[in-house]
């Protein structure tokens, strides 16, 4: 009865887990999504870790972020066009006339993605670690937490994206405008505390900053630190957050 009042169902397991499982379903009709996501942050450590053959102790510095980067990178590019394919095609105005709200799709998706990010993240944590001889000072399983939220924010950025493009090619010209300043402000280059008094106050609102220093900490510490977990409830909570964004921003079709 209240489902027919408001027009708007609510959030429901089973329809969760059945948008998840169709998501699943059509990734594995398509193997050129799938080596994307499970394999390019694999190739990029790969390649990283030779371009600095003969310095091990700067693939040490910067693998570890890098290793959390890749993972959201490949997973905002992939989710974007794959939400965005749903909407052209039709199939998402199908679905949201079946008793499927918002929130089911977006969090069926994120399901989806989640799980693939988690075999994106142990794969590329264990090749970097006991392949690679990534030398971490804390536990490669932290490492592998921090490389898992990151790959979750990526999904969850790339979600609230896909509701304000039109077309692939505007899907991936987002990227620019949400990754590449954020890559470039989250202290991968230079620490953030020296740089110019705005760019840093502008890093310490942007979630790749925390997902980056999370990887250090790991890095620099054996225990678990305040710092930690503060770098990981920030990266979580931005990921709930966008999402929650990206169930509201969601639209059946483009315009």
């Amino acid at each position: 009865m209240s489902t027919t009042t408001t027009g708007t169902p609510p959030l429901s397991a089973a329809r969760t887990l059945a948008t998840a499982a169709r998501v699943l379903r059509q990734l594995t009709h398509d193997p050129r999504t799938v080596a994307l996501l499970l394999l390019i942050p694999v190739l990029m450590i790969t390649l990283l870790r030779y371009v600095f053959d003969g310095s091990p102790q700067t693939f040490d510095s910067i693998g570890a972020s890098l290793l959390g980067i890749f993972p959201l990178i490949t997973m905002f590019l992939v989710t974007s066009i794959a939400t965005l394919r749903e909407r052209t095609s039709g199939t998402l105005e199908r679905l949201l006339a079946m008793p499927l709200g918002k929130g089911d799709l977006i969090a069926g998706y994120a399901l989806a993605f989640g799980a693939v990010a988690i075999v994106q993240s142990l794969l590329a944590t264990a090749l970097s670690v006991w392949a690679l001889g990534l030398d971490v000072t804390g536990s490669p399983w932290l490492l592998l937490m921090v490389a898992l939220l990151d790959a979750l924010l990526g999904t969850a950025l790339g979600l609230f994206v896909s509701a304000f493009a039109a077309s692939e090619f505007q899907a991936v010209q987002f990227m620019p405008a949400v990754i590449f300043p954020q890559l470039l402000l989250c202290g991968l280059f230079i620490a953030r505390d020296q740089m110019a008094p705005v760019l840093e106050a502008v890093s310490n609102v942007l979630p790749m900053s925390y997902a980056v220093d999370g990887m250090n900490e790991v890095l620099h510490h054996t225990d678990i630190t305040g710092h930690f977990i503060r770098d990981i409830v920030i990266v979580a909570g931005c990921a709930l957050l966008v999402l929650g964004l990206g169930a509201a921003t969601l639209r059946r079709r483009t315009t």
